[in-house]
């Protein structure tokens, strides 16, 4: 490594001070360069921060005991400025930050902002993962004086409650850590960290919650005092991998609703007395993010906003499915831009937290062009701000069924709004990392979205998470412990941990490249090992099974499937791939052993659940009855949906009963009216037993309709993002992307574009009444492929292929051979032929 003389600037009350070293500055530097440290307001020991961590909210609780939350200082929760003011004797000509802030950090450099994320850095395990940022400033910095100022807020590092909040965790006060290297023009380097040297005060943000929401008062002026160094956090410092959180889109007010005086006073209660003159805005879409507002008025006049999915029958926001209460609150300085009419405009949006929300209720304030005869602030403007992964999207779909397209649109709006540092279930009350939709999915997310480095810190996450015991729980990083006689299952289910498994393969698939299996092994070998200790004649009996499928009763735990086939089965793939796992890494001995193991629990599988009844049938005759051969009607578990389709797509039916299994799949499809009883994990496997065994069409009829179960059905019901329950109308999330699982197929098999570990296939499937598709997603090497298909007058389809001339393809119809040899075809084609079921 090249060795530089370093400057180091201190800027304290001796003024500037020189100090020398002599080798290259890390993030982790070494005892002979300028090392960071770990600053803030508080120390941990003054903070007075319970040392474990208590778990509120529904269906969570608290593992050791309460703690007393009060007794904490309250600048222990509170966001701070921090800043640093140096003197450059030279310009620059190359600067290199690195940064954590924690729990969330804006960072300025002579008052401009340096990144356009918010919610930095993405959010981890701290005590095992504390992922920091690299930073170009280049462009920022200038010879003479210079500023750095960072803003910090709590983020999932210090949630301490106070409205709502699904728990409350802290690893510490919040906290800033950085390296700044600066190479001069005139050869010198210079490397300003965090120390002793820099100053905080307390911000204008007087409240910031994750999951409670934000005040700001924008009167308050910094009051600098000298930081104090702190103990900062366990985990190991990682580069962030995912790509940053960003505001993607914005959305204008749709709609516009003046709550009446009756409304009012229906609605208000003594938590929440809603004010005169109260209105509420229908933004026209369902989304993770916060709204931004462009506001003016007199100093010290207050604006509220509440934000909410749904609305009372009152007209009201409602936030009972989705967290209560959370509200944003700004407070005007009076101090805006002033605008070409002489107005002073604030622009506000906060900083730390989001919501999932389409509505927003306007306290205190009017529209503009409204009467004011109260002189209240007035609202010039204001947006939805989309928050959501910056992860490129590189997948498009469309065909001539308009549901299957607005489905389409629905599910990718509920993926990017729970795309944030983790694949979240919902952005609103929960805003965990549970596990299984990442897998579940998989095929969704990696053919619309560039998902390698959303899957590589997913695996960091997981991996953090995984228990001593080899356990991996529902949710990573695991902010919550899960423990009780109906919590058990939340704890650890296989078909969410078996996402350790499951990802690592779904890279090699998807972008042929093993280096997540082979990473990941000794995890894997760990997981089953525990699995195995758990088992019961090589049955397990625990988890949630298929969560959230469709009967008669409320969704949640699976009404029609035996939880341990769900479980035994996904415990039988977790091993086969394990299995895959060992013997790519070389290790022989634990191939062979899981080998083994696969086969006993297979064998396990059959004497437990598959079920082969011998009934005679008989036909009438104008004298008797004949008694022909006794008929064999073979399925697994109960018979549900689930339970024969899960066996199937699994491979775990054996050759002889193939047959009849699928039959009874189909045979129950029609019972309910060709129409699916399948959840969150059942959809996958239904979905793929029909497509893979000649039943396209009757998987497009039993999703190609705008009765419940079904996406039709959502957006019938207005719907502008997948929701939790198959129906909406039951209530829960309007934005969870679970059930998303039409779209592993839409590309790969309506389309026919599909990716298997380097080889490109193109395979439309052209079903029900489905007259043309098109898709086209980006390869891993950055290339396109682009394919469109359309049935012609006399039943065959035409077939047009679009890539560059060295990616290689093989094509799936039947084509006229007098045009077209077999094999493989590069660059751009037209085929005409039958499609090949």
């Amino acid at each position: 490594m090249k060795q530089r003389k370093y400057l180091l600037i201190l800027i304290g009350l001796l003024g500037m001070i020189q100090i020398h070293a002599q080798k290259s500055v890390a993030f982790k530097a070494d005892n002979e360069a300028p090392q960071p440290q770990w600053i803030g307001a508080i120390t941990d020991e003054n903070a007075h921060i319970p040392s474990n961590r208590d778990y509120v909210g529904t269906g969570t609780v608290n593992a050791k005991g309460k703690p007393d939350w009060k007794a904490t200082d309250p600048l222990s929760r509170q966001s701070i400025w921090l800043k640093k003011e140096m003197k450059l004797p030279a310009d620059v000509r190359k600067a290199t930050m690195k940064i954590v802030g924690l729990g969330f950090y804006e960072l300025s450099i002579n008052r401009q902002k340096v990144t356009d994320a918010v919610f930095a850095p993405l959010w981890s395990d701290y005590d095992k993962t504390v992922f920091y940022n690299t930073c170009d400033v280049t462009a920022l910095l200038k010879k003479g004086k210079n500023q750095l100022s960072v803003l910090l807020g709590n983020g999932f590092y210090n949630e301490q409650g106070g409205r709502y909040t699904k728990m409350k965790v802290s690893y510490g006060p919040p906290t800033l850590y950085c390296s700044l290297e600066i190479e001069l023009k005139n050869g010198r380097t210079v490397c300003i960290v965090s120390d002793g040297s820099w100053k905080y005060s307390p911000s204008s943000i007087t409240f910031n919650s994750i999951y409670g929401g934000e005040d700001e008062d924008a009167r308050i002026t910094p009051s600098w005092k000298p930081v104090v160094i702190q103990k900062g956090p366990r985990g190991i410092l990682r580069q962030q991998m995912a790509q940053p959180v960003k505001m993607m889109e914005y959305f204008g007010v749709k709609s516009r609703h003046q709550l009446t005086p009756q409304q009012i006073a229906k609605a208000s209660n003594a938590k929440h007395p809603i004010p005169a003159g109260t209105f509420v805005l229908d933004m026209g879409q369902n989304l993770a993010g916060f709204p931004q507002v462009k506001v003016c008025g007199k100093v010290g006049q207050q604006v509220r906003l509440y934000l909410s999915e749904t609305l009372t029958a009152q007209g009201t926001c409602n936030q009972k499915q989705s967290g209560s209460p959370y509200y944003l609150t700004y407070t005007l300085s009076g101090k805006g831009e002033k605008s070409a009419d002489g107005k002073r405009i604030e622009t506000w949006h906060p900083h730390f937290t989001y919501y999932g929300y389409r509505y927003i209720q306007v306290e205190g304030a009017v529209m503009k062009g409204d009467e004011n005869p109260d002189g209240k602030p007035v609202i010039e403007d204001i947006q939805s701000c989309f928050v959501y992964n910056s992860a490129a999207k590189i997948g498009n779909f469309e065909c001539s069924n308009p549901m299957f397209n607005r489905a389409s649109q629905i599910i990718d709006r509920a993926i990017r709004s729970n795309w944030q540092a983790v694949w979240t279930d919902c952005p609103h009350r929960e805003k965990l990392g549970w596990l299984e939709q990442d897998w579940l999915n998989g095929e969704g997310l990696v053919y619309n979205y560039d998902c390698r480095s959303m899957i590589e810190q997913t695996m960091q996450n997981i991996a953090d998470a995984q228990h001593a015991n080899g356990a991996v729980p529902t949710t990573a990083p695991e902010y919550i412990y899960f423990k009780g006689k109906w919590l058990d299952p939340f704890a650890e289910s296989p078909e969410w941990g078996g996402a350790l498994v499951a990802l690592p393969f779904l890279y090699l698939q998807h972008y042929g490249d093993d280096r997540m299996v082979k990473k990941y092994a000794p995890q894997m070998f760990r997981y089953v090992d525990y699995l195995q200790s758990k088992d019961s004649c090589h049955i397990l009996k625990q988890g949630l099974g298929d969560w959230y499928d469709y009967g008669k009763g409320r969704s949640g735990f699976s009404q029609n499937t035996p939880m341990p086939l769900v479980a035994t089965a996904h415990y039988y793939q977790w091993v086969k791939l394990t299995q895959k796992a060992a013997a790519m890494s070389g290790k022989t001995a634990e191939a062979n052993r899981y080998a083994i193991l696969a086969s006993e629990i297979l064998q396990a599988f059959q004497k437990e659940f598959l079920h082969v009844e011998k009934a005679a049938s008989s036909e009438q005759s104008s004298s008797d009855a004949v008694v022909k051969d006794a008929v064999e009607k073979v399925y697994y578990g109960s018979g549900s949906q689930a339970s024969n389709a899960i066996s199937l797509a699994l491979g775990m039916v054996p050759s002889q009963y193939r047959k009849q299994v699928l039959q009874h799949l189909v045979d129950d499809i029609h019972a309910h009216h060709d129409r699916l009883t399948t959840g969150d994990v059942g959809n996958r496997y239904l979905f793929q037993a029909l497509l893979r065994n000649g039943y396209a069409d009757l998987w497009y009829k039993m999703l190609a309709h705008d009765d419940v179960p079904g996406y039709g059905f959502q957006i019938k019901k207005g719907m502008t993002t997948l929701t939790e329950q198959w129906n909406p109308e039951m209530g829960a999330s309007m934005n969870h992307f679970m059930m998303a699982h039409i779209n592993n197929h839409f590309l790969p098999d309506i389309v026919g574009i599909r990716i298997e570990q380097g080889r490109l296939i193109i395979a439309p499937q052209p079903m029900g009444d489905l007259t043309w598709a098109k898709g086209s997603t980006r390869l891993s090497d950055g290339k396109q492929i682009a394919v469109v298909w359309k049935k012609l007058a006399d039943g065959k389809i035409e077939v047009t292929v679009d890539t560059d001339n060295d990616i290689e393809y093989e094509i799936k119809i039947d084509y006229d051979e007098t045009e077209h040899n077999d094999g493989t075809y590069r660059g751009k084609h037209v085929f005409v032929g039958k499609c090949a079921r």
